[in-house]
């Protein structure tokens, strides 16, 4: 599937394809941290099929707990998270499906680090809803 994904200000853009059957959920608590929220949607591409289209994104690296050294990819002017990648081995980026044009396609089809996972993310269809605030 072709995507076409951008920063909140616009500033980056890219393209990618990526197949939608691997959109996955991370509940670690790094993942948690870097995005200020409960997890984190991230779905894979391998390098060759990512494209940058426009700006300069920044790059923070963190270190696991295994030890290996994350790039984590973002928008310098609005802070927007992009996507990571290895930087020992950087065949495949994540890209935050939060930034992708198409992400009401993207169905996540697995979580992972769940003994991370804050109690209340389990079940959110009883939470009052608003269509606006």
């Amino acid at each position: 599937m072709k995507i076409e994904g951008a920063c909140h200000c616009r500033d980056i853009s890219y393209e990618a394809i990526i197949d939608p059957d691997r959109v996955s959920i991370c509940h670690c608590t790094d993942c948690q941290a870097l995005t200020g929220s409960a997890y984190r949607v991230t779905v894979p591409t391998p390098v060759e099929n990512f494209k940058l289209l426009s700006g300069s994104p920044k790059v923070y690296i963190k270190i696991g707990d295994s030890g290996a050294q994350r790039a984590q990819v973002f928008c310098p002017r609005c802070g927007s998270p992009l996507y990571v990648y290895g930087v020992d081995n950087p065949t495949t980026y994540g890209l935050r499906v939060g930034c992708i044009a198409q992400r009401d396609q993207l169905v996540p089809t697995k979580q992972v680090w769940c003994r991370s996972a804050l109690g209340w993310t389990s079940n959110i269809a009883n939470i009052p809803k608003r269509e606006r605030d």
